[in-house]
């Protein structure tokens, strides 16, 4: 078990790409409008730019990285920072309301993502983070949709809030990376009790199609949920 988990560190440190400069991450967790009564999670610290910065305005912050080298340089640096040897996919989530500000394994977006996102049952109030340029750039569009932003659309919204080129990452990745912010929305559009259901719904017009000529790429979130509600009202 020991070498599978220095194995998968390996691979996940090939994945980071830290940032460069303390003034940046000072000032993505300005602008995230992080607060001082604040839970904050930094997913895949690494070298821990972020996480200082986030020790600096939050109440208290966990910090995970899988890595331990990273983890015995980072312990003990901050009196309110807890430092989390996993795996930022499968880690524990808070039980109470959170927020998350991380620059995410490029490796690991998706599984993180889906972590975080695919119960909205999960606390989570926002998440501001780093991922590959093209990643932000298809999370943020409207179409064509996804299996993944259909399900995640429905109860948050997403936003490109900059562009950061490979230079302001040390090593430089081969691509540029994107800043995204995710936001619990005020009014979800599909009751999170029924997540389940709208989960199976969905997957399923994937598969199957939707009704009419329309494709199921072509429909946004909104539109999804509508269908959906129509569905559940025709059932019953």
């Amino acid at each position: 078990m020991a070498v599978r988990r220095s194995a998968r560190a390996r691979r996940a440190a090939r994945s980071q790409h830290f940032l460069r400069s303390d003034a940046l991450a000072s000032a993505i967790v300005r602008d995230a409008g992080i607060a001082p009564d604040d839970l904050v999670l930094d997913l895949g610290a690494g070298s821990g730019r972020l996480t200082g910065a986030l020790a600096r305005n939050a109440r208290r912050v966990i910090a995970v990285e899988l890595d331990p080298h990273w983890v015995r340089e980072l312990r003990g640096r901050w009196p309110n920072v807890e430092l989390v040897q996993a795996d930022a996919a499968l880690v524990d989530l808070p039980r109470e309301p959170f927020r998350v500000v991380a620059n995410l394994p490029f490796d690991r977006t998706t599984a993180i993502l889906r972590h975080l996102l695919d119960d909205p049952r999960v606390p989570l109030r926002r998440a501001d983070v780093i991922v590959e340029w093209d990643v932000a750039v298809k999370r943020c569009l409207p179409w064509p949709s996804t299996v993944n932003d259909v399900l995640w659309g429905a109860w948050y919204r997403f936003s490109l809030l900059r562009r950061l080129p490979a230079q302001a990452f040390e090593p430089a990745p081969s691509v540029a990376a994107g800043l995204v912010a995710i936001e619990r929305r005020p009014l979800s559009l599909v009751d999170e009790a029924r997540w389940q259901a709208y989960r199976r719904f969905v997957a399923g017009g994937f598969r199957r199609g939707v009704a009419g000529r329309r494709q199921p790429r072509d429909l946004d979130a909104h539109q999804w949920a509508e269908l959906f509600r129509r569905r559940q009202g025709a059932s019953r």
